[in-house]
């Protein structure tokens, strides 16, 4: 099998999916939300490794649920910051763990529910950003690199693949981070 471009570059959620994890240093507040984020990006690299390199007919189930995870754990972050409540692992787990289903049965729906989660989790984080001026410059970064992401993946996926990682690894700085108004 000969790695594509495509399979390459997955390798850049890897890669950011590592960083987050070595800067989460010691346990206290955000650390877990963080380190969880940090194994998505790692799983959404591994799934996209598969899913552009052998590409076996399982590989939605590997591909999907951690991308989905990604969303779902930034926009519950996002809502649980500006609700001023604790973050609870099930609120961004079981939409991850409820792709999975979706994504070995019905992986057309699995892309559209990855979508709806994308669509939450932006609108969370523009949210957040008006709400938390400390956080801002950080999260419309994180925004704009996926922004620009998606529209160069119209032209080239490795570009999307090394831009959201990077979009990623911007905002899990934020992530577990209770900033005042």
């Amino acid at each position: 099998m000969a790695w594509s471009a495509d399979t390459w570059s997955s390798l850049a959620f890897v890669v950011a999916g590592a960083w987050i994890l070595t800067t989460v240093r010691r346990p206290g507040a955000g650390t877990g939300p963080r380190a969880a984020l940090g194994v998505l990006a790692v799983l959404v690299g591994v799934g996209s490794g598969v899913q552009h390199g052998p590409a076996p007919p399982w590989n939605p189930v590997v591909h999907d649920p951690p991308l989905l995870g990604a969303y779902a754990l930034v926009a519950a972050d996002a809502v649980a910051d500006l609700t001023g409540r604790r973050l609870r692992a099930w609120w961004w787990l079981v939409p991850t763990l409820a792709d999975v289903v979706l994504a070995a049965l019905w992986p057309g729906a699995s892309v559209v529910a990855q979508g709806a989660a994308a669509a939450v989790a932006v609108v969370a984080v523009l949210l957040r950003a008006r709400a938390r001026p400390r956080l801002r410059a950080r999260l419309l970064l994180a925004l704009a690199v996926l922004g620009v992401g998606t529209l160069a993946g119209q032209l080239s996926h490795p570009a999307w693949h090394v831009l959201a990682a990077t979009a990623i690894a911007v905002v899990a700085p934020t992530v577990g981070r209770r900033a005042p108004p």
